[in-house]
């Protein structure tokens, strides 16, 4: 086991706050982009405003014909409409299951789970309506949704119900969907979608038995966290929440928390007072672990909430939440400095992506969306020198996999010296050398079914590590 710990070894280095962190494009020519995930392997799935979601393989190419089109069935007249989110189950190989969260054409939320038909195309036909809640304003409808990694229960996330304000007080209010983060679980059977069940309340949801709240809430006294994200190395939830017109705020939920919490919204924007409506100077709500002004120069609006880099490629950002500024096109980090102390820094700009959420593939490495450019791009870390970025950048492809392994050089073979495949407990179980052609082929027929570790070693010392699932 030893050797597999220095193998996997990552340190947290604290970054200097300039020029940091650069943006590697991986893919173009996507319309409206707003939501990236992964299915478990190493494609990623892109959902596009106008209802359309789209596979973009390892290589980094997109597929012509889309996974999804519900097209006609998601409206668009605001800029917060749309298809907003995706999910896919954590059982998606076997069953086949995702989650869509769109704005239907009454212009209210649908959360919908449809069936995929073949490896690259879904059944449009498959839909089945889980969750509809009317929206009384075009915007704040959030959107995001994820399976929580150590329940198994889908969340959602949903704003205020829009306008400005919260002029309904909607997120305090315990009786309605709106302002809060939504915990389901679903899975129902077949039988129980026909009597008209198409979600279950978990037994420990914190309202449940309450009757003055509705038991499908998780949290509330949110006003629009259209983004948030779960850390795969505890299950910690991240929330970046849309401030009003003075902060913007990300909260931290420990994996331990049993729910219910108040994040404050109107009462509080951030930690600076909103409103003195009645009720707020009785509740207790649980305050942002990091949060940044609206305004200044650049002009900040709308904060694009992100994940905690967890991936190997980039040791040196391991640890870090990454978010974004819509209107800034500021990418910032928040480090936790020590023990639940976090510090936030903006950390670079990049202009004309306009980013509307961040993407984390099958190994942890993270992307950024580009709404206004239609571009999905990995974050590198600029501090690395020019010879591990490119082997950082190599493309290894499919993993999972059963038979064979494929690396793209990107035209770098000849900085390349080994690949050595390693088992769980560290033992090297393959070796290969002497790459003089961009795409290689191995064979991985003699190895059983499991986790390994990859490890391409650059001929100047430089490596990059990569987890690989054989099946």
């Amino acid at each position: 086991m030893k050797n597999l710990t220095l193998l996997l070894a990552c340190f947290v280095i604290s970054l200097s706050y300039g020029q940091n962190v650069n943006l590697e494009v991986f893919a173009t020519g996507l319309s409206s982009p707003l939501n990236l995930k992964h299915a478990g392997d190493d494609r990623l799935f892109v959902a596009e405003r106008a209802g359309v979601i789209k596979i973009i393989n390892a290589d980094g190419s997109v597929n012509a014909t889309p996974f999804l089109d519900i097209d006609p069935r998601v409206t668009n007249n605001g800029g917060e409409q749309g298809l907003l989110g995706i999910a896919f189950h954590p059982d998606y190989a076997t069953n086949g299951y995702f989650y869509v969260n769109f704005i239907d054409n009454n212009e209210n939320t649908i959360i919908s789970r449809f069936t995929r038909a073949t490896a690259n195309t879904a059944d449009s036909s498959s839909e089945v309506i889980l969750l509809t809640i009317n929206q009384p304003f075009f915007n704040h409808n959030a959107g995001d949704m994820h399976f929580g990694p150590n329940d198994g229960y889908l969340y959602i996330s949903t704003g205020d119900g829009g306008s400005g304000g919260d002029p309904g007080n909607r997120a305090q209010n315990l009786t309605t969907l709106l302002g809060k983060m939504l915990r389901l679980d679903v899975n129902v059977t077949q039988a129980q979608i026909d009597a008209g069940t198409t979600y279950l309340i978990p037994n420990d949801n914190p309202f449940v038995g309450n009757s003055s709240a509705l038991d499908e809430i998780w949290a509330y006294g949110l006003r629009n966290p259209s983004r948030f994200s779960f850390d795969r190395s505890n299950g910690d939830l991240w929330i970046a929440d849309v401030g009003q017109s003075n902060r913007e705020e990300i909260d931290r939920v420990p994996f331990t928390s049993s729910g219910g919490e108040n994040y404050g919204w109107k009462c509080f924007e951030g930690t600076s007072t909103f409103s003195s409506v009645t009720g707020c100077s009785t509740i207790t709500h649980t305050a942002p672990v990091a949060e940044y002004n609206y305004g200044g120069n650049p002009f900040k609006c709308a904060i694009t909430g992100g994940f905690r880099y967890r991936g190997t490629a980039q040791p040196n950002l391991q640890g870090l939440y990454f978010f974004a500024d819509y209107c800034s096109d500021e990418i910032g980090v928040v480090e936790e400095t020590s023990t639940d102390v976090f510090q936030l820094n903006f950390i670079d700009r990049f202009v004309g992506h306009g980013f509307s959420a961040f993407g984390e593939d099958v190994n942890g490495e993270l992307y950024t969306v580009g709404l206004d450019n239609g571009t999905i791009s990995r974050i590198i870390d600029d501090n690395l020198s020019v010879n591990e970025q490119t082997i950082d950048a190599i493309k290894m492809y499919p993993n999972p996999t059963k038979n064979s392994l494929t690396f793209d050089f990107l035209n770098a073979s000849g900085q390349i010296s080994n690949i050595n495949i390693h088992d769980i407990q560290g033992k090297l179980v393959q070796s290969q050398s002497n790459f003089n052609e961009q795409l290689v082929t191995i064979t991985t027929k003699s190895l059983t079914s499991g986790l390994y570790i990859v490890e391409i070693m650059g001929t100047n010392g430089e490596k990059s590590v990569r987890k690989l699932i054989v099946e």
